[in-house]
């Protein structure tokens, strides 16, 4: 299909003797990416199993009968799939990873809970271990999204992956929605082609066709064998809106429709009937009091088993930086907290001792530099770096002394970025909610665009991510943090 110029893809769609652009069965696609998905629940389960016996056996020796478990291990393998496939996760195209977590967290502790009832119906629930049964537990809900997560990035590259979508319009709502497939294609919607009225908008985005008008997507719908739409026209009229989803939702099993949410970036709103009326509920999720406590409980806990962990890394760096350049091991510098608090914040020294002046004089003799700088307020090859700095920088291993500014209630782990009170003005209305909750070490935009996003894209970033918090959405963070940070992924 990419091969098709766009005259000849409306030519050939309308064409009477036409069967079908050459593309994947769709139940084969489904299929596949199922068995896939599958095939490593049950490998990883199995290994998570045998490894909890063998930890277990390794600290009793001697009171674990393997041949007992096999039962259990065979029942247990067929239990979790199905939890999972009633949950729509096999194949879970078009569930995000949040969500995947989210309902594999659920789903596992849910079986899990269901065996522990069963267990009490077994005369000799005794003789199998508990220990192992927990730790199972525990390990299945660290892996088995860990291993759907790879495997889904890995597969996400092939061209069979997913399932094709029509995006009916192709403004900037539908421009945003194929933009947004595109970059997370482990979701598994891939955008085909996109319809609109608009003679001017004919053509492509992203490499994805674009024509019209609206009428032919009925052919579209039976033509290509597609049953997935999503109507993105936001802006136009209500009643042109109503008729464009009666006309045309019918064609499709699953239509999705983005509305006009008035600026707010998420399209993941929760829907709510209001006595047979459709209300769309927009959450600050992080501002809620039970939220905080939560969040809190769980910055403590992990801040500081990480410090302790990480003690030996903290003295280390310490003496490298103060071997390498003349000045202090710690850099303190004023940012924005919660509430238009102000608070120093914790950091290795990354630069020499006269950074500002340097970068006074640079910005003033380079005008490309100034321009980075204005948008970004970074620059990739910063000469106030030391030897040392740039290492740190690179792998972000300068901001561990923030756990103190954690233990301490002034930063969270995870949370919207610290920014600098200079900043504040640049922030366009962004910091009346960005500022009502605690700053993070790391956050929503680190962990996807790192320093490729603008200094606006970074707000609004933070503010989705405030009202789109869960713990969910945390663990989901900082697993990506600890990845992204041990590659050293587009950080500087």
């Amino acid at each position: 299909m990419e091969n098709l110029s766009l005259n000849q893809l409306t030519t050939i769609i309308k064409s009477p003797d036409y069967q079908s652009i050459p593309t994947k069965n769709i139940i084969l696609r489904k299929i596949s990416a199922g068995l896939i998905l599958f095939s490593v629940d049950i490998i990883v389960l199995t290994c998570i199993m045998i490894l909890s016996l063998i930890i277990r056996d390794f600290f009793w020796p001697g009171e674990i009968q393997m041949t007992k478990y096999f039962g259990i291990i065979g029942f247990t393998l067929l239990l979790f799939p199905f939890a999972f496939f009633l949950r729509g996760l096999y194949p879970g195209f078009g569930i995000d990873a949040i969500e995947e977590l989210r309902t594999l967290t659920y789903s596992i502790t849910i079986v899990f809970s269901v065996l522990a009832i069963l267990s009490f119906l077994v005369k000799e629930v005794g003789d199998y271990s508990r220990f192992a049964f927990i730790m199972t537990w525990a390990l299945s809900l660290i892996f088995i999204p860990i291993a759907r997560s790879l495997v889904r990035k890995y597969f996400s590259e092939k061209s069979w992956w997913g399932i094709p979508v029509i995006i009916i319009g192709a403004g900037k709502a539908g421009e945003k929605v194929i933009n947004s497939l595109q970059k997370h294609r482990q979701i598994g919607l891939r955008p085909m082609l996109a319809v609109d009225d608009d003679v001017d908008r004919w053509g492509y985005i992203d490499d994805i066709p674009v024509i019209g008008g609206l009428d032919v997507v009925p052919e579209l719908a039976n033509k290509l064998n597609i049953d997935h739409a999503i109507i993105a026209m936001p802006n136009v009229a209500r009643k042109r809106q109503q008729e464009i989803v009666q006309t045309y939702s019918k064609y499709f099993s699953f239509a999705t429709i983005i509305p006009d949410l008035y600026g707010i970036t998420s399209l993941w709103v929760s829907s709510r009937d209001l006595g047979g009326l459709l209300g769309l509920e927009v959450q600050q999720r992080l501002l809620k009091r039970a939220s905080i406590i939560k969040k809190r409980m769980f910055d403590i806990f992990i801040a500081a088993s990480l410090s302790l962990i990480a003690m030996p890394l903290i003295l280390l760096v310490s003496l490298w930086i103060k071997i390498d350049s003349k000045g202090k091991i710690f850099f303190r510098q004023q940012r924005m907290g919660i509430n238009n608090s102000l608070f120093e914040i914790l950091k290795f020294r990354t630069m020499h001792v006269d950074a500002e002046r340097r970068l006074k004089d640079l910005l003033k003799q380079d005008s490309e530099l100034r321009a980075e700088y204005e948008v970004y307020h970074k620059m990739k090859n910063d000469p106030r770096l030391t030897r040392v700095g740039k290492i740190l920088r690179k792998f972000s291993l300068d901001e561990l002394p923030q756990f103190w500014n954690v233990i301490k209630g002034e930063m969270s782990l995870i949370g919207p970025r610290a920014y600098m009170p200079w900043e504040k003005v640049k922030m366009n209305g962004h910091e009346e909610m960005i500022l009502k909750v605690k700053p993070g070490i790391s956050g929503l935009w680190q962990v996807t665009d790192r320093n490729q996003s603008s200094f606006e894209e970074r707000n609004t970033t933070d503010v989705y991510y405030i009202r789109n918090w869960s713990m969910f959405l945390d663990l989901y963070i900082l697993a990506r943090t600890i990845s992204v940070v041990f590659m050293g992924k587009g950080a500087y």
